[in-house]
Protein backbone atom coordinates (compact mmCIF):
# COMPACT_ATOMS: atom_id res chain seq x y z
CA UNK A 1 0.00 0.00 0.00
CA UNK A 2 1.19 3.70 -0.69
CA UNK A 3 0.21 7.05 0.31
CA UNK A 4 0.64 10.28 -0.27
CA UNK A 5 1.15 12.78 2.86
CA UNK A 6 -0.32 16.26 2.35
CA UNK A 7 -1.93 18.71 4.30
CA UNK A 8 -5.47 18.00 5.92
CA UNK A 9 -7.46 20.64 4.30
CA UNK A 10 -10.93 19.30 2.88
CA UNK A 11 -11.43 18.80 -0.25
CA UNK A 12 -14.50 20.35 -2.46
CA UNK A 13 -15.94 16.90 -2.13
CA UNK A 14 -15.75 16.21 1.29
CA UNK A 15 -12.18 14.36 1.33
CA UNK A 16 -9.27 15.10 3.20
CA UNK A 17 -6.13 15.12 1.61
CA UNK A 18 -5.26 12.76 4.33
CA UNK A 19 -7.75 9.68 3.08
CA UNK A 20 -6.44 7.22 1.38
CA UNK A 21 -8.37 4.92 -0.74
CA UNK A 22 -7.67 1.55 -1.55
CA UNK A 23 -7.61 -0.35 -4.52
CA UNK A 24 -9.62 -3.93 -5.61
CA UNK A 25 -8.23 -6.65 -7.04
CA UNK A 26 -11.44 -6.98 -9.53
CA UNK A 27 -10.37 -8.61 -12.95
CA UNK A 28 -11.56 -9.80 -16.38
CA UNK A 29 -10.10 -13.19 -17.56
CA UNK A 30 -8.19 -12.16 -21.30
CA UNK A 31 -8.08 -8.00 -20.87
CA UNK A 32 -4.13 -8.24 -20.47
CA UNK A 33 -4.28 -4.33 -20.91
CA UNK A 34 -6.77 -3.24 -18.28
CA UNK A 35 -4.62 -6.14 -15.97
CA UNK A 36 -1.60 -3.78 -17.21
CA UNK A 37 -3.29 -1.00 -16.25
CA UNK A 38 -4.71 -1.62 -12.73
CA UNK A 39 -2.87 0.18 -10.30
CA UNK A 40 -1.55 -1.54 -6.49
CA UNK A 41 -3.07 1.99 -4.52
CA UNK A 42 -4.22 5.30 -5.24
CA UNK A 43 -4.19 8.08 -2.36
CA UNK A 44 -5.65 11.06 -1.40
CA UNK A 45 -5.21 14.37 -3.13
CA UNK A 46 -1.58 16.34 -3.22
CA UNK A 47 -0.27 18.79 -0.70
CA UNK A 48 -0.40 22.18 -1.83
CA UNK A 49 2.65 24.36 0.04
CA UNK A 50 1.39 27.01 1.98
CA UNK A 51 3.48 30.03 0.29
CA UNK A 52 2.43 31.55 -3.01
CA UNK A 53 3.86 29.77 -6.10
CA UNK A 54 6.63 31.12 -8.14
CA UNK A 55 5.42 32.31 -11.87
CA UNK A 56 7.58 29.58 -12.69
CA UNK A 57 5.80 26.78 -11.02
CA UNK A 58 3.68 24.76 -13.61
CA UNK A 59 4.61 26.79 -16.41
CA UNK A 60 5.62 23.31 -18.53
CA UNK A 61 2.41 21.53 -19.72
CA UNK A 62 4.32 18.55 -20.85
CA UNK A 63 8.42 17.54 -21.07
CA UNK A 64 10.42 15.50 -23.81
CA UNK A 65 12.91 13.51 -21.52
CA UNK A 66 16.35 12.65 -23.75
CA UNK A 67 18.52 10.68 -21.66
CA UNK A 68 21.88 9.78 -23.53
CA UNK A 69 22.83 6.51 -22.22
CA UNK A 70 26.78 5.84 -21.35
CA UNK A 71 27.42 9.33 -20.92
CA UNK A 72 28.68 11.93 -23.18
CA UNK A 73 32.18 13.89 -22.66
CA UNK A 74 31.70 17.54 -21.41
CA UNK A 75 34.31 18.24 -23.47
CA UNK A 76 33.28 16.80 -27.06
CA UNK A 77 30.10 18.69 -26.38
CA UNK A 78 29.31 21.90 -24.82
CA UNK A 79 32.55 22.40 -22.39
CA UNK A 80 35.37 22.13 -24.22
CA UNK A 81 38.56 23.59 -22.91
CA UNK A 82 40.70 24.88 -26.01
CA UNK A 83 43.46 25.64 -23.33
CA UNK A 84 43.82 22.47 -21.68
CA UNK A 85 46.88 20.08 -22.68
CA UNK A 86 46.13 18.01 -25.76
CA UNK A 87 45.78 14.90 -23.54
CA UNK A 88 43.14 16.58 -21.76
CA UNK A 89 40.97 18.62 -24.96
CA UNK A 90 42.00 16.11 -27.41
CA UNK A 91 41.75 15.98 -30.87
CA UNK A 92 38.57 18.05 -31.60
CA UNK A 93 38.33 21.33 -31.98
CA UNK A 94 35.53 23.43 -31.20
CA UNK A 95 33.15 26.38 -32.63
CA UNK A 96 30.95 29.51 -31.67
CA UNK A 97 27.69 28.86 -30.73
CA UNK A 98 24.61 31.18 -30.72
CA UNK A 99 25.22 31.78 -26.98
CA UNK A 100 28.23 33.90 -26.20
CA UNK A 101 30.52 32.31 -24.58
CA UNK A 102 29.43 28.98 -25.00
CA UNK A 103 31.48 27.08 -27.72
CA UNK A 104 30.44 23.65 -28.78
CA UNK A 105 31.87 20.58 -29.95
CA UNK A 106 32.99 21.44 -33.61
CA UNK A 107 30.86 17.83 -34.11
CA UNK A 108 27.94 19.84 -33.67
CA UNK A 109 27.51 22.88 -36.06
CA UNK A 110 23.31 22.51 -36.19
CA UNK A 111 23.11 22.31 -32.15
CA UNK A 112 25.16 25.34 -31.98
CA UNK A 113 22.79 27.29 -34.21
CA UNK A 114 19.65 26.77 -31.36
CA UNK A 115 22.12 27.01 -28.49
CA UNK A 116 20.35 30.95 -27.74
CA UNK A 117 17.20 29.16 -27.59
CA UNK A 118 19.20 26.59 -24.48
CA UNK A 119 20.42 26.55 -21.20
CA UNK A 120 23.57 24.47 -20.72
CA UNK A 121 24.39 23.16 -17.24
CA UNK A 122 28.40 23.06 -16.54
CA UNK A 123 28.08 21.56 -13.67
CA UNK A 124 26.44 18.60 -12.59
CA UNK A 125 27.86 16.18 -10.26
CA UNK A 126 27.42 13.26 -7.97
CA UNK A 127 29.42 10.48 -6.35
CA UNK A 128 28.60 7.37 -8.11
CA UNK A 129 30.61 7.17 -11.62
CA UNK A 130 28.99 4.03 -12.63
CA UNK A 131 26.11 3.32 -15.30
CA UNK A 132 23.19 5.00 -12.58
CA UNK A 133 20.13 5.39 -14.91
CA UNK A 134 18.20 5.07 -11.83
CA UNK A 135 19.97 7.60 -9.88
CA UNK A 136 19.97 10.32 -12.49
CA UNK A 137 16.57 9.45 -13.01
CA UNK A 138 14.53 8.48 -9.81
CA UNK A 139 14.80 10.02 -6.44
CA UNK A 140 16.75 7.15 -4.90
CA UNK A 141 19.33 8.21 -2.49
CA UNK A 142 22.27 5.83 -3.68
CA UNK A 143 23.02 3.52 -6.32
CA UNK A 144 25.40 0.58 -6.92
CA UNK A 145 25.94 -1.06 -9.56
CA UNK A 146 24.56 -4.24 -8.22
CA UNK A 147 21.24 -1.94 -8.82
CA UNK A 148 21.74 -1.18 -11.88
CA UNK A 149 21.79 -4.88 -13.02
CA UNK A 150 18.64 -5.66 -11.30
CA UNK A 151 15.47 -3.68 -12.38
CA UNK A 152 13.45 -4.88 -9.31
CA UNK A 153 16.10 -4.80 -6.71
CA UNK A 154 13.54 -3.64 -4.10
CA UNK A 155 15.65 -0.64 -2.98
CA UNK A 156 14.56 1.06 -6.38
CA UNK A 157 12.73 4.11 -6.73
CA UNK A 158 9.93 5.08 -8.92
CA UNK A 159 11.48 7.13 -12.70
CA UNK A 160 10.83 10.70 -12.63
CA UNK A 161 7.51 9.87 -15.20
CA UNK A 162 6.38 7.42 -13.55
CA UNK A 163 5.60 9.93 -10.18
CA UNK A 164 4.37 12.22 -12.55
CA UNK A 165 1.87 10.07 -14.11
CA UNK A 166 1.05 8.90 -10.27
CA UNK A 167 0.78 12.36 -9.19
CA UNK A 168 -2.01 13.52 -12.16
CA UNK A 169 -3.51 10.41 -11.97
CA UNK A 170 -4.12 11.38 -7.70
CA UNK A 171 -5.23 14.79 -9.36
CA UNK A 172 -7.80 13.75 -11.73
CA UNK A 173 -9.21 11.29 -9.23
CA UNK A 174 -10.08 14.23 -6.42
CA UNK A 175 -10.95 16.74 -9.17
CA UNK A 176 -13.55 13.78 -10.59
CA UNK A 177 -11.74 13.25 -14.07
CA UNK A 178 -11.57 11.08 -16.14
CA UNK A 179 -7.71 9.38 -16.49
CA UNK A 180 -5.55 11.56 -19.30
CA UNK A 181 -4.94 9.02 -21.18
CA UNK A 182 -8.83 8.25 -21.82
CA UNK A 183 -9.24 12.11 -22.29
CA UNK A 184 -6.33 11.98 -24.77
CA UNK A 185 -6.03 8.80 -26.48
CA UNK A 186 -2.19 8.67 -25.89
CA UNK A 187 -0.47 7.37 -22.97
CA UNK A 188 0.54 10.20 -20.24
CA UNK A 189 4.13 8.38 -19.54
CA UNK A 190 5.47 7.03 -22.99
CA UNK A 191 9.16 5.85 -23.66
CA UNK A 192 10.76 5.57 -27.21
CA UNK A 193 12.02 3.55 -29.23
CA UNK A 194 12.33 0.07 -27.64
CA UNK A 195 11.54 -1.43 -24.08
CA UNK A 196 14.95 0.03 -22.20
CA UNK A 197 17.87 -2.38 -22.76
CA UNK A 198 16.22 -4.66 -25.15
CA UNK A 199 17.94 -4.75 -27.71
CA UNK A 200 22.06 -5.06 -26.42
CA UNK A 201 23.06 -8.76 -26.92
CA UNK A 202 23.71 -11.46 -23.92
CA UNK A 203 23.34 -9.53 -21.10
CA UNK A 204 20.84 -8.69 -18.34
CA UNK A 205 18.52 -6.07 -18.70
CA UNK A 206 19.39 -2.59 -16.83
CA UNK A 207 17.31 -0.86 -14.30
CA UNK A 208 16.06 2.50 -14.18
CA UNK A 209 12.99 3.86 -16.12
CA UNK A 210 10.30 1.63 -14.26
CA UNK A 211 7.85 2.24 -11.46
CA UNK A 212 9.25 0.48 -8.74
CA UNK A 213 7.48 0.57 -5.25
CA UNK A 214 4.42 2.49 -7.04
CA UNK A 215 3.77 -0.64 -8.83
CA UNK A 216 3.87 -1.41 -12.73
CA UNK A 217 0.77 -0.01 -13.83
CA UNK A 218 2.99 3.00 -13.67
CA UNK A 219 6.01 1.88 -16.03
CA UNK A 220 6.02 3.72 -18.91
CA UNK A 221 4.23 2.46 -22.06
CA UNK A 222 7.46 1.50 -24.09
CA UNK A 223 7.00 1.74 -28.11
CA UNK A 224 8.60 -0.31 -30.92
CA UNK A 225 10.17 1.34 -33.98
CA UNK A 226 9.25 -0.06 -38.00
CA UNK A 227 12.15 0.31 -40.14
CA UNK A 228 15.40 -0.81 -41.89
CA UNK A 229 18.96 0.30 -40.44
CA UNK A 230 21.24 1.25 -42.78
CA UNK A 231 24.75 1.88 -41.40
CA UNK A 232 27.14 0.16 -39.18
CA UNK A 233 30.20 0.48 -37.58
CA UNK A 234 32.42 -2.16 -35.67
CA UNK A 235 31.81 -2.66 -32.02
CA UNK A 236 33.59 -4.73 -29.78
CA UNK A 237 33.63 -5.82 -25.85
CA UNK A 238 36.33 -8.07 -25.30
CA UNK A 239 36.22 -11.39 -27.07
CA UNK A 240 32.50 -10.09 -28.79
CA UNK A 241 32.26 -7.78 -32.24
CA UNK A 242 29.16 -6.85 -33.29
CA UNK A 243 28.87 -5.21 -37.13
CA UNK A 244 25.20 -5.55 -37.89
CA UNK A 245 23.63 -2.27 -39.19
CA UNK A 246 22.64 0.12 -36.09
CA UNK A 247 19.51 2.54 -36.12
CA UNK A 248 21.05 4.94 -33.80
CA UNK A 249 23.63 5.27 -36.78
CA UNK A 250 21.51 5.39 -39.73
CA UNK A 251 17.58 4.70 -40.45
CA UNK A 252 15.41 4.14 -43.50
CA UNK A 253 13.38 7.41 -44.59
CA UNK A 254 10.25 5.33 -44.15
CA UNK A 255 10.64 4.13 -40.46
CA UNK A 256 8.36 4.53 -37.70
CA UNK A 257 7.01 3.97 -34.57
CA UNK A 258 3.96 1.30 -33.54
CA UNK A 259 2.02 0.60 -30.22
CA UNK A 260 3.24 -1.76 -27.85
CA UNK A 261 2.21 -5.48 -28.31
CA UNK A 262 0.43 -4.65 -24.42
CA UNK A 263 -1.61 -2.21 -26.52
CA UNK A 264 -1.82 -3.56 -29.62
CA UNK A 265 -4.58 -5.65 -31.23
CA UNK A 266 -3.38 -9.35 -31.05
CA UNK A 267 -3.41 -10.37 -35.02
CA UNK A 268 -6.58 -11.49 -35.76
CA UNK A 269 -8.82 -8.99 -33.78
CA UNK A 270 -10.62 -6.74 -35.46
CA UNK A 271 -12.18 -3.63 -34.53
CA UNK A 272 -15.56 -5.67 -34.24
CA UNK A 273 -14.17 -8.62 -32.51
CA UNK A 274 -13.00 -5.86 -29.84
CA UNK A 275 -16.55 -4.69 -29.77
CA UNK A 276 -18.08 -7.82 -29.29
CA UNK A 277 -15.66 -8.47 -26.23
CA UNK A 278 -16.20 -4.85 -25.21
CA UNK A 279 -19.87 -5.71 -25.29
CA UNK A 280 -19.80 -9.13 -23.37
CA UNK A 281 -17.88 -7.36 -20.80
CA UNK A 282 -20.04 -4.74 -20.03
CA UNK A 283 -23.03 -7.26 -19.12
CA UNK A 284 -20.72 -8.65 -16.87
CA UNK A 285 -19.84 -5.21 -15.22
CA UNK A 286 -23.50 -4.61 -15.67
CA UNK A 287 -24.22 -7.80 -13.34
CA UNK A 288 -21.10 -6.99 -10.82
CA UNK A 289 -22.72 -3.96 -9.84
CA UNK A 290 -25.01 -4.88 -8.23
CA UNK A 291 -22.50 -5.77 -5.89
CA UNK A 292 -21.99 -2.07 -4.70
CA UNK A 293 -20.19 0.94 -5.73
CA UNK A 294 -16.86 0.25 -3.92
CA UNK A 295 -14.07 2.95 -5.27
CA UNK A 296 -12.07 -0.42 -6.13
CA UNK A 297 -14.98 -1.21 -8.70
CA UNK A 298 -14.82 2.14 -10.10
CA UNK A 299 -11.37 2.77 -10.21
CA UNK A 300 -11.18 -0.73 -11.71
CA UNK A 301 -13.76 0.79 -14.64
CA UNK A 302 -11.79 3.89 -15.17
CA UNK A 303 -8.68 1.47 -16.42
CA UNK A 304 -10.97 -0.97 -18.17
CA UNK A 305 -12.03 2.60 -20.40
CA UNK A 306 -8.40 3.49 -20.37
CA UNK A 307 -7.51 -0.17 -21.81
CA UNK A 308 -9.70 0.29 -24.67
CA UNK A 309 -9.18 3.76 -25.58
CA UNK A 310 -5.74 2.75 -26.10
CA UNK A 311 -6.54 -0.62 -28.01
CA UNK A 312 -8.72 1.84 -30.91
CA UNK A 313 -6.85 5.14 -30.04
CA UNK A 314 -6.57 6.55 -33.78
CA UNK A 315 -4.86 8.99 -32.35
CA UNK A 316 -1.69 7.09 -31.12
CA UNK A 317 -1.22 5.06 -33.81
CA UNK A 318 -1.41 8.46 -36.16
CA UNK A 319 1.26 10.32 -33.57
CA UNK A 320 3.62 7.48 -33.63
CA UNK A 321 3.28 6.96 -37.64
CA UNK A 322 6.11 9.64 -38.81
CA UNK A 323 4.79 8.80 -42.20
CA UNK A 324 2.66 11.46 -41.87
CA UNK A 325 5.23 13.97 -41.36
CA UNK A 326 6.30 15.94 -43.99
CA UNK A 327 10.04 14.36 -45.90
CA UNK A 328 11.36 18.26 -44.51
CA UNK A 329 10.64 17.66 -41.33
CA UNK A 330 11.93 14.20 -41.16
CA UNK A 331 14.97 15.65 -42.69
CA UNK A 332 14.90 18.13 -40.21
CA UNK A 333 15.56 15.61 -37.49
CA UNK A 334 18.04 13.87 -39.16
CA UNK A 335 17.53 9.72 -40.37
CA UNK A 336 18.73 7.88 -37.46
CA UNK A 337 16.35 6.07 -34.66
CA UNK A 338 17.30 8.59 -32.03
CA UNK A 339 16.45 11.97 -34.31
CA UNK A 340 13.36 10.37 -35.27
CA UNK A 341 12.36 9.07 -31.76
CA UNK A 342 12.54 13.09 -30.93
CA UNK A 343 9.90 13.88 -34.07
CA UNK A 344 8.04 11.07 -32.67
CA UNK A 345 8.33 12.49 -29.59
CA UNK A 346 6.76 15.94 -30.87
CA UNK A 347 3.83 14.57 -31.78
CA UNK A 348 3.70 12.79 -28.71
CA UNK A 349 3.32 15.89 -27.09
CA UNK A 350 1.48 17.64 -29.67
CA UNK A 351 -1.44 15.12 -29.08
CA UNK A 352 -1.44 15.66 -24.91
CA UNK A 353 0.84 13.15 -23.73
CA UNK A 354 2.41 14.68 -20.66
CA UNK A 355 6.19 13.16 -20.28
CA UNK A 356 7.46 11.53 -23.58
CA UNK A 357 11.19 9.81 -22.64
CA UNK A 358 13.65 9.32 -25.71
CA UNK A 359 16.45 6.76 -24.64
CA UNK A 360 19.57 6.60 -26.78
CA UNK A 361 20.39 2.92 -25.61
CA UNK A 362 22.47 0.56 -26.25
CA UNK A 363 22.16 -1.56 -29.06
CA UNK A 364 23.62 -4.76 -30.09
CA UNK A 365 26.60 -4.62 -27.52
CA UNK A 366 26.68 -3.65 -23.66
CA UNK A 367 29.32 -0.96 -23.71
CA UNK A 368 27.34 0.84 -26.32
CA UNK A 369 25.80 4.06 -27.00
CA UNK A 370 28.04 6.81 -25.33
CA UNK A 371 30.50 4.33 -23.40
CA UNK A 372 33.63 5.53 -25.27
CA UNK A 373 35.90 3.41 -22.86
CA UNK A 374 37.14 2.50 -26.88
CA UNK A 375 37.30 4.36 -30.12
CA UNK A 376 36.58 7.71 -28.27
CA UNK A 377 37.20 10.07 -31.40
CA UNK A 378 35.98 7.34 -34.17
CA UNK A 379 32.35 6.63 -32.48
CA UNK A 380 31.90 10.92 -31.79
CA UNK A 381 32.83 11.65 -35.32
CA UNK A 382 30.88 8.38 -37.00
CA UNK A 383 28.51 7.22 -34.53
CA UNK A 384 27.19 9.78 -31.52
CA UNK A 385 27.57 13.16 -32.56
CA UNK A 386 26.22 13.87 -36.02
CA UNK A 387 23.00 12.60 -34.42
CA UNK A 388 22.57 14.30 -31.19
CA UNK A 389 23.44 17.46 -33.91
CA UNK A 390 20.51 17.15 -35.83
CA UNK A 391 18.26 15.93 -33.40
CA UNK A 392 18.40 18.56 -30.80
CA UNK A 393 18.72 20.99 -33.87
CA UNK A 394 15.49 19.47 -35.41
CA UNK A 395 13.75 19.60 -31.72
CA UNK A 396 14.24 22.98 -30.61
CA UNK A 397 13.27 24.52 -34.20
CA UNK A 398 10.15 22.05 -34.62
CA UNK A 399 8.83 23.05 -31.64
CA UNK A 400 9.85 27.06 -31.51
CA UNK A 401 8.59 27.16 -35.17
CA UNK A 402 4.99 25.54 -34.08
CA UNK A 403 4.57 27.71 -30.99
CA UNK A 404 5.17 24.41 -28.35
CA UNK A 405 8.78 25.41 -27.12
CA UNK A 406 7.58 27.94 -24.17
CA UNK A 407 4.75 25.09 -23.00
CA UNK A 408 7.18 21.58 -23.55
CA UNK A 409 10.39 21.54 -21.11
CA UNK A 410 12.81 19.69 -23.10
CA UNK A 411 16.21 17.97 -21.00
CA UNK A 412 19.16 16.14 -22.19
CA UNK A 413 21.03 14.43 -20.12
CA UNK A 414 22.72 11.06 -18.74
CA UNK A 415 24.00 9.72 -16.01
CA UNK A 416 27.73 10.97 -15.24
CA UNK A 417 30.63 12.26 -17.69
CA UNK A 418 33.67 11.43 -19.12
CA UNK A 419 37.51 11.73 -17.46
CA UNK A 420 39.44 14.79 -18.62
CA UNK A 421 42.38 12.48 -19.40
CA UNK A 422 41.99 9.46 -21.81
CA UNK A 423 42.68 5.57 -20.80
CA UNK A 424 43.93 3.82 -24.10
CA UNK A 425 41.80 5.34 -26.75
CA UNK A 426 38.96 6.16 -24.48
CA UNK A 427 37.38 8.27 -21.72
CA UNK A 428 36.30 6.11 -18.59
CA UNK A 429 33.22 7.47 -16.25
CA UNK A 430 33.77 10.75 -14.38
CA UNK A 431 30.81 11.92 -11.92
CA UNK A 432 32.48 14.82 -10.60
CA UNK A 433 31.55 17.24 -13.36
CA UNK A 434 29.48 17.24 -16.25
CA UNK A 435 27.09 18.71 -18.64
CA UNK A 436 23.45 18.89 -19.74
CA UNK A 437 20.65 20.59 -21.51
CA UNK A 438 17.67 21.93 -20.78
CA UNK A 439 15.20 24.30 -23.24
CA UNK A 440 11.70 25.33 -23.26
CA UNK A 441 9.10 24.89 -20.84
CA UNK A 442 9.95 27.86 -18.45
CA UNK A 443 14.01 27.36 -18.71
CA UNK A 444 15.86 30.40 -19.13
CA UNK A 445 16.57 30.81 -23.36
CA UNK A 446 20.42 31.05 -23.85
CA UNK A 447 22.45 30.82 -20.37
CA UNK A 448 25.21 29.28 -18.78
CA UNK A 449 24.55 27.88 -15.58
CA UNK A 450 27.74 26.92 -12.71
CA UNK A 451 30.82 26.20 -14.52
CA UNK A 452 34.10 23.71 -14.67
CA UNK A 453 37.30 24.21 -13.81
CA UNK A 454 39.91 24.48 -16.41
CA UNK A 455 40.54 21.08 -17.19
CA UNK A 456 36.89 20.42 -16.92
CA UNK A 457 37.46 17.63 -13.96
CA UNK A 458 35.95 19.50 -11.09
CA UNK A 459 33.04 22.50 -10.01
CA UNK A 460 34.16 25.49 -10.24
CA UNK A 461 31.34 27.35 -9.49
CA UNK A 462 27.49 26.09 -8.15
CA UNK A 463 27.00 22.63 -8.25
CA UNK A 464 23.74 20.61 -9.76
CA UNK A 465 22.87 17.20 -8.72
CA UNK A 466 20.59 15.22 -10.47
CA UNK A 467 18.42 15.37 -7.68
CA UNK A 468 18.48 19.22 -8.44
CA UNK A 469 17.72 19.35 -11.95
CA UNK A 470 14.70 16.48 -11.37
CA UNK A 471 13.30 18.95 -8.34
CA UNK A 472 13.57 21.38 -11.33
CA UNK A 473 11.49 19.22 -13.45
CA UNK A 474 8.82 18.51 -11.11
CA UNK A 475 8.75 22.04 -10.25
CA UNK A 476 7.79 23.38 -13.67
CA UNK A 477 5.50 20.61 -14.21
CA UNK A 478 3.35 21.98 -11.28
CA UNK A 479 4.47 19.18 -8.34
CA UNK A 480 6.14 20.02 -5.40
CA UNK A 481 9.00 17.84 -4.93
CA UNK A 482 8.39 18.12 -1.59
CA UNK A 483 6.19 16.18 -0.92
CA UNK A 484 5.85 12.98 0.51
CA UNK A 485 5.39 9.22 -0.77
CA UNK A 486 4.88 6.18 1.05
CA UNK A 487 6.33 3.10 0.16
CA UNK A 488 4.94 -0.36 0.68
CA UNK A 489 7.19 -0.59 3.86
CA UNK A 490 5.49 2.66 4.84
CA UNK A 491 8.31 4.57 5.21
CA UNK A 492 7.89 8.05 4.35
CA UNK A 493 10.22 9.18 1.02
CA UNK A 494 10.34 12.29 -0.74
CA UNK A 495 9.74 12.47 -4.09
CA UNK A 496 13.11 13.77 -5.02
CA UNK A 497 15.93 15.41 -2.19
CA UNK A 498 16.83 17.69 -4.22
CA UNK A 499 16.73 21.66 -4.41
CA UNK A 500 14.61 24.26 -7.33
CA UNK A 501 17.45 25.09 -9.70
CA UNK A 502 16.82 28.96 -10.08
CA UNK A 503 19.08 30.09 -12.00
CA UNK A 504 17.71 27.46 -15.18
CA UNK A 505 14.19 29.45 -14.73
CA UNK A 506 13.20 32.08 -16.85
Amino acid sequence: MLRILGSNRRLCHGMSRRDFLYVGGLGAAGLQLADLLRGQAAAAELAEAAEPRPRSFGRAKSLILLHLYGSPSQLEWADPKPQAPVEIRGELGWIPSTLPGCDVCELLPNLAKVMDRSTVIRSMTHPYPIHGVAFALTGVPTIDVAMELAPNDPRHWPYFASVVEYVDALRAQAERRPPAALATGVPPNIALPFAFSSHRVGEVPRAGPYAAFLGSRWNPVWTDYVGQATKAIEKTLAEKRFTDPDPYLGLAPDSYFVMPSATAPQPGVTLDRLDRRRSLLEQFDSARRGLGETYGARQFDEQQATAFALLGSDRLRTSLDLRHEPAETRDLYGHTLFGQGCLAARRLVEAGSRVVSVFWDEYGLAGDAWDTHYDHFKRMRQALCPGLDMAWYGLITDLDRRGLLDDTLVVCTSEHGRTPRFSGTGRDHWSRVYTSMVAGGGTARGRVVGASDKHGGEVADRPVSPKDLLATMYHLLGIDHRQTLRDALNRPLPLVDGEVVGQLLA
